[in-house]
């Protein structure tokens, strides 16, 4: 009887043993994801102006865009390139239509952009000229000078060039 029972339970052992196993093999891992880009997508009140404001202020070039539906010669989207960085603007109703749960946020929002300039002196001092300034030049840390600003949508960009 004895033996009987250890056998009843080394089978049964055997068999979730051998289902764990039997299952683990018929799961796929997924292939990990490689990012090849981040290129945020900003909510404006007005895409020329923004993109003219990033145009003179930093040096970004328009590299796309779209004609807002109005047929009035404004944009609805237009994205935006410095170097490797990439941005993107859309008209906050067309947003909003887009993704229907943005309905309730503010353009702005909570968020910060942290970009890694060279010159960041000379960034700053036309940034003084036609923007506002968050925060002044100062040295952080881990040894970069930076400075924090605001868009003309209310978005606070860092700026900062590398101690190194």
């Amino acid at each position: 009887m004895f033996n009987q029972v250890k056998l009843t339970v080394l089978a049964a052992l055997l068999v979730v043993l051998f289902s764990e196993r039997a299952y683990a093999q018929t799961r796929k891992s997924p292939k990990p994801m490689e990012t090849k880009s981040l290129s945020p997508n900003l909510m404006v009140k007005n895409v020329q102006q923004t993109v003219d404001f990033y145009q003179d202020l930093l040096g970004f070039k328009l590299i796309s865009s779209v004609p807002s539906e109005k047929g009035d010669g404004s944009l609805q989207w237009a994205m935006v390139q410095a170097g490797g960085v990439t941005l993107m603007f859309q008209e906050e109703t067309n947003l909003k239509a887009e993704y229907p749960t943005l309905k309730t946020q503010a353009i702005g929002g909570g968020f910060t952009l942290y970009l890694t300039v060279t010159s960041v002196e000379d960034v700053y001092q036309r940034a003084k000229l036609k923007t506002t300034i968050l925060k002044e030049p100062h040295k952080t840390f881990y040894g970069a000078t930076e400075f924090a600003i605001q868009d003309n949508n209310g978005c606070i960009l860092t700026l900062a060039e590398s101690g190194q």
